[in-house]
């Protein structure tokens, strides 16, 4: 089993404290994910580390389920989502830029299957996640403009 790692980036137009409080607050995250994310909920806390999310991913015509445990190891700076099931975290990276703008990444790491399932997974799923992300990180842009414009 190898590892995968898969990462998307973006300047997101709006400060980085304004984009991290998004981020970190899992009852406004929902409002930026793209539609293969369904079935969001908050089980406990909701706003940062303890906080405990569920949700459901369908890429590729396969469905997963996630429960995952956020985290921040870098306070206002890094923000982590590990599932309670798998090996998969997701970090959150925000860093200030000048003008006001923020350099967002979102980094996925898992460890693979092995054996003719995890060829394809490694063929596959890089590409499918970062779509994903690009198409989350987008759509934070746009959610970070429409909350700054009102």
């Amino acid at each position: 089993m190898a590892e995968i790692l898969v990462t998307a980036e973006k300047i997101v137009n709006a400060p980085a404290d304004t984009v991290f409080g998004y981020l970190r607050d899992m009852r406004e995250h929902p409002k930026f994910l793209p539609p293969a994310f369904s079935d969001f909920e908050v089980e406990s806390g909701g706003v940062g580390p303890g906080t405990v999310t569920r949700f459901k991913v369908t890429a590729g015509g396969r469905s997963r389920d996630y429960r995952m445990m956020v985290d921040e190891p870098e306070p206002d700076r890094v923000l982590t989502e590990s599932d309670t099931g798998s090996s998969l975290v997701t970090k959150f990276t925000v860093t200030p830029k000048e003008g006001g703008v923020s350099l967002v990444q979102i980094a996925s790491t898992w460890q693979g299957a092995g054996g003719i399932g995890g060829f394809f997974e490694r063929a596959f799923a890089p590409r499918a996640a970062r779509a994903m992300y690009q198409d989350e990180l987008n759509r934070l842009d746009t959610y970070a403009r429409e909350r700054r414009g009102s």
